[in-house]
């Protein structure tokens, strides 16, 4: 025998569990008489009734409880195929923290790349110049920038920083052919808060035997110093994972060949209550594997 038409089933489940044609056909945003036909057909096709009709509402015959038990059980196993193949779950949610440059230049540009991968898990950025502590309602990732000497038991360094002299192209043509570092460095530098050793550093490191040089801009961050050197004047010494959008772009330049190990580093931070999450350990190992993408 072919297989009732699905119309009629639906029909035939709504009003078996409801033990009424009327319940059914407002269940199902029909007529009572549609509701009754269909059963009607569907009677018709198999051979069988499957209802007693009463003044007041349906009862199944033993044949209908029958077969109105398998037929629910169908309809309930296509409703979880459906649902669990084509539903669309709520999203799972990252609250990260991080330096604005850090942000701005390294995260923000490769998050794309992570949603690829995690199309389920929405994250929420948020910036801080500078931060040594978890605020536990609000953050559940911290990228935090120094030595990795903090409070919280789950820190990971994301690697070793380097630093390198940068400038607008203009600047460095204005020293002619063949610049040296002590008359650029001497036109004017942009040291960024919390790093103004780094440039005696640099110095003494590469015996260069720079005086110190002039400061005319100080910035509470590297995106602020690299803004103000690529409109055109100035030199800032800048991590390279900060500079390469620069560079690529050709908006600065890195004249020199001299690399200056930084002692500090980012470390992804986990707030402590946080727990090891999937959607947590996932952005973790992206993080770790260099934001690959």
């Amino acid at each position: 025998m072919r297989l009732p038409h699905v119309t009629w089933l639906r029909a035939f489940e709504a009003a078996a569990r409801h033990s009424s044609f009327s319940d059914a056909a407002a269940e199902l945003n029909l007529t009572p008489a549609a509701v009754s036909q269909q059963i009607r057909l569907l009677e018709q096709h198999l051979g069988a009734a499957l209802f007693h009709r009463l003044p007041r509402g349906v009862v199944l015959t033993d044949i209908g409880q029958a077969y109105a038990l398998p037929v629910r059980r169908s309809f309930s196993e296509m409703q979880e195929a459906t649902d669990g193949l084509f539903t669309v779950r709520g999203k799972r949610k990252i609250r990260i923290r991080a330096s604005i440059s850090y942000a701005t230049l390294v995260l923000a540009p490769r998050l794309k790349a992570f949603h690829d991968l995690h199309p389920d898990i929405e994250i929420a950025l948020s910036t801080a110049v500078w931060s040594d502590r978890m605020d536990h309602e609000t953050i559940d990732v911290d990228i935090r920038y120094g030595t990795g000497h903090w409070n919280e038991p789950d820190i990971w360094k994301l690697g070793d920083e380097v630093a390198t002299i940068v400038c607008h192209p203009d600047h460095l043509r204005s020293f002619g052919d063949a610049p040296r570092i002590q008359d650029v460095l001497a036109a004017g530098i942009v040291p960024v808060l919390g790093s103004e050793i780094e440039w005696r550093r640099l110095s003494d490191r590469f015996e260069l035997d720079c005086p110190e040089p002039p400061v005319w801009l100080r910035a509470d961050s590297s995106l602020i110093a690299l803004q103000s050197v690529a409109t055109g004047f100035g030199t800032a010494l800048i991590h390279k994972s900060f500079s390469r959008p620069f560079l690529d772009r050709g908006d600065l330049v890195s004249p020199f060949d001299y690399g200056l190990p930084i002692r500090e580093a980012y470390y992804v931070v986990m707030r402590q209550d946080a727990g090891r999450s999937d959607e947590i350990e996932a952005l973790r190992s992206w993080l770790m594997d260099g934001m690959p993408g």
